[in-house]
């Protein structure tokens, strides 16, 4: 259900992003133990503001150590920076940015839109490949 609601809807990847490191943990843990996933079969990717910058590489080990992955699941992050005519009110209201966890699967895919299909009891033929 956390994957109907915050995971991005391919066919061929499950895309999970969130900013509660609680939550990511749980869904990628979910993944490790439903469909032995193993670390390999991760990326990671974080999302961060211009306020992040000078700690960029301390929120991405944050992440990886919150879902016990290794360094080589790590990918490029996104800064955001602020635009000129920013007021930048956003400071420290995520102060780990958000983390996207990547798993590109077809076989994990489908079987997570056949069990929401099935939960929810409707059917969503465009999620079928």
């Amino acid at each position: 259900m956390l994957y109907w609601a915050e995971g991005s809807k391919s066919r061929n990847a499950v895309q999970f992003v969130n900013s509660d490191p609680a939550m990511v943990r749980y869904f990628v843990e979910f993944l490790r133990t439903h469909f032995a996933m193993p670390d390999e079969g991760f990326t990671l990717a974080c999302n961060l503001f211009a306020d992040h910058l000078e700690r960029q590489r301390e929120i991405e080990q944050f992440w990886l150590d919150i879902l016990s992955l290794p360094s080589s699941c790590l990918r490029k992050s996104t800064v955001n920076v602020y635009s000129k005519y920013s007021q930048i009110k956003r400071t420290n209201k995520l102060p780990y940015g958000t983390a996207r966890v990547s798993v590109h699967s077809t076989r994990v895919v489908q079987s997570i839109y056949g069990s929401i299909q099935e939960y929810g009891g409707f059917e969503r033929p465009e999620w079928l490949g």
